[in-house]
């Protein structure tokens, strides 16, 4: 184990008037976290960012040496410290992680604000509709890119183009009126449709077809697996639909 005395590492980053290099701090920063003493070298301008590729020979900076040897970029210095550095293409279920943990705070959060106790049948049913508001969310940022993804499976977008398009907005407003408790008669409805079609759909591309592929229900740039996750996600609404049907007759 080195000292905390030798331990030390130059670093070359941009540091531009237009422009700090994200990844430049986050390799200061992971150095410094572990213990290193750091030689913080900045690239103040383009023409000598370039100079310094060109010298040593790389396509990128930050660069970081160590013991005067290049470790390289930021993900070469992850994995220099056994740490896993990012795959933009790795499959994950972070995105929807983070959603259903999100709205069950939220729920738990409301119901509190509104009946003094987190643990009511109505954060149950909030739960549910702020998960499709928030998904619905995520699908319109870039509803381009959500349709060509969500077109690979489901069965309907594949007969009926539009609704590719259109099952964010479903999905929204459905999630508002349930939210509200309105409009039961627009809500449950189209909350039964989207989630039977959608469950059918997952069910037949990845248990019948064994498919592998990605799921658009966080978005077209998702990197979510098509699998029990997405299912989950149209059986919430359905059996959110059959209760609040079951609820108001």
């Amino acid at each position: 184990m080195q000292s905390t005395a030798s331990r030390k590492a130059t670093l070359y980053r941009m540091v531009m008037p237009q422009h700090v290099c994200p990844y430049g701090l986050k390799a200061k920063d992971l150095l410094e976290r572990q213990g290193f003493s750091v030689d913080d070298r900045w690239l103040t301008t383009r023409e000598q960012t370039d100079a310094f590729k060109a010298e040593h020979g790389v396509k990128s900076t930050p660069q970081t040496f160590i013991n005067g040897e290049r470790v390289g970029g930021f993900d070469d210095l992850q994995r220099h410290f056994g740490k896993a550095a990012n795959d933009p293409n790795k499959t994950t279920y972070v995105p929807v992680v983070a959603v259903f943990s999100m709205t069950a705070l939220m729920a738990l959060a409301a119901s509190y604000a509104v009946y003094g106790t987190p643990l009511t049948m109505r954060a149950a049913e909030w739960f549910i509709a702020f998960s499709m508001c928030v998904l619905a969310l995520l699908k319109l940022q870039d509803i381009e890119s959500f349709s060509s993804m969500f077109l690979g499976y489901d069965l309907l977008g594949q007969r009926w183009v539009r609704y590719a398009y259109a099952y964010p907005f479903l999905e929204g407003i459905a999630g508002v009126l349930m939210v509200a408790g309105a409009l039961n008669w627009i809500s449950i409805p189209v909350a039964l449709f989207i989630g039977t079609v959608g469950a059918v759909s997952v069910f037949k591309a990845v248990y019948v077809d064994k498919r592998d592929i990605k799921c658009a229900c966080v978005g077209g740039s998702s990197k979510v697996p098509l699998g029990f996750v997405s299912l989950t996600e149209n059986v919430m609404m359905v059996a959110m639909a059959l209760w609040m049907l079951a609820m108001h007759h």
